[in-house]
C-alpha cells in the first residue's frame, strides 16, 4: 500500500484542483459535420458520424434520454492502432494498447510558417534535428506534435481536406523524415491537426503514407484531427490518450487532453 506521506498522487491532485496544472482539450468535437477523410475511387470510405435517437424522455424512454451511435473508427479526432496498417498487421488492436502508453510527454514542433507559404509541406530530418538543437532529444515514450495552423480550417470540410483535380493539400511527414523517427527514436507516435497523419499526396509516395508504413509497422501510434497546439509549450506537457478499447478495432475516436504546468513548462 502506498505511503501518503511519499506518494506523489495526492500532490498531483491537489495541483489539479488548485489550477497549478492546467488541464488542455486537444480534441475536436465529434458530430455529424466534423471533417472526415475522403478516399478516391475505387477505395472504400468510412460512414460519417451520426446519432439516432431511442428515447428522450417520451413513450420509448420517459426518464431518459439515449441514443444509438453510427461512425467509422477513423472519425474525427481518432488513434490510429498498429494493427490498422498492413505492416503493423501483427501487431496491437485498438483494445490491446498497454495503458502505460497512452500517458506520456509531449514535444510540440511549429510548423506554421511553413505550412503558410505551402501546404504541401513535409516535415525533414533538419527540422527535427533543429528543433532538438532548442529543445532536446526526442526521449523514449514521447509524443511528437506537429503545430500546423491547421486546426483554422476545422469549420469547413472542404477547407480542412483542401483538395483539387491533383489531390489533397495538406501536410504531413517526409517520407526518409518518417522512418527515421520511427526507427531512430523511441517515440509513441505522432500527433496531427490534419485528418490523417500522412500528408494529403502521400498516397503517391514511396512507400505510399509513409508515416502509416513506417510508425505503425513499428508499434507505434497515431493521432489526428487534434486542437490547441498552439497552447502548448515546445516541451513540459503531458499527453493523456483515452480510445475506447474496441476489441478487434484498428483504431477509435478518442478524446485527447494535455496536462501542463505552466510554471515547468519550456
Amino acid at each position: 500500500m502506498n505511503n501518503p506521506e511519499t506518494s506523489v498522487l495526492p500532490a498531483f491532485l491537489a495541483a489539479l484542483a488548485d489550477g497549478r496544472l492546467e488541464v488542455i482539450d486537444l480534441t475536436t468535437p465529434l458530430s455529424s459535420s466534423t471533417p472526415a477523410l475522403r478516399l478516391p475511387e475505387p477505395f472504400a470510405n468510412l460512414i460519417d458520424f451520426s446519432l439516432e435517437e431511442v428515447s428522450a424522455y417520451n413513450e420509448p424512454g420517459p426518464f431518459w434520454r439515449h441514443n444509438n451511435i453510427h461512425t467509422g473508427e477513423h472519425i474525427g479526432t481518432h488513434l490510429d492502432a498498429p494493427v490498422h496498417w498492413v505492416t503493423g498487421r501483427d501487431g496491437d488492436d485498438v483494445s490491446q494498447i498497454p495503458v502505460r502508453r497512452l500517458i506520456g510527454p509531449a514535444a510540440v514542433l511549429d510548423l506554421t510558417a511553413e505550412v503558410a507559404a505551402d501546404p504541401d509541406h513535409l516535415l525533414t530530418i533538419a527540422e527535427v534535428r533543429a528543433w532538438e538543437q532548442r529543445y532536446g532529444r526526442l526521449t523514449e515514450g514521447m509524443w511528437l506534435l506537429l503545430r500546423t495552423g491547421w486546426e483554422a480550417r476545422g469549420g469547413s470540410e472542404a477547407e480542412f481536406l483542401n483538395a483539387d483535380e491533383t489531390g489533397s493539400h495538406t501536410p504531413g511527414v517526409a517520407v526518409d523524415c518518417a522512418r527515421w523517427l520511427a526507427t531512430e527514436r523511441g517515440l509513441t507516435g505522432l500527433g496531427v491537426e490534419t485528418v490523417g497523419v500522412d500528408a494529403g499526396l502521400a498516397g503517391g509516395f514511396d512507400p505510399a503514407f509513409p508515416v502509416h508504413h513506417y510508425f505503425l509497422g513499428h508499434d507505434k501510434y497515431g493521432l489526428t484531427s487534434l486542437r490547441n497546439l498552439g497552447r502548448l509549450p515546445a516541451v513540459g506537457a503531458m499527453l493523456v490518450v483515452s480510445p475506447l478499447p474496441i476489441v478487434g478495432g484498428t483504431g477509435s475516436p478518442s478524446r485527447v487532453l494535455a496536462v501542463l504546468d505552466r510554471a515547468g513548462a519550456a
